[in-house]
């Protein structure tokens, strides 16, 4: 009795730990739980079985208009160093 309660605390101490988010996912739940991917909803489900989008709900991109713009979107795979004094003064 008191060796396999000495060995049942001996596995505890080496079993894997899990942080807090890999507790529970959608195989270890039960049969209709749906975890998701931490988005919002944009609509509701009607009792038929459809779905309803609804507009407000959807997101809402606000791009600015770039034709003026001088810089452009291209970031290079090799940028080239350039020695400033901000760069000199926080070095020393």
């Amino acid at each position: 009795m008191p060796l396999g309660l000495i060995l049942g605390i001996g596995r505890a101490f080496r079993r894997k730990r899990t942080s807090s988010l890999d507790i529970l996912s959608s195989k270890r739940g039960p049969r209709d739980y749906y975890k998701g991917k931490n988005c919002k909803p944009t609509g509701f489900h009607t009792r038929k079985g459809g779905y309803v989008v609804m507009q407000e709900k959807l997101p809402n991109y606000v791009v600015p208009d770039l034709t003026d713009f001088k810089l452009r979107p291209y970031v290079s795979q090799c940028p080239i160093e350039v020695k400033t004094a901000e760069a000199a003064d926080s070095t020393k």
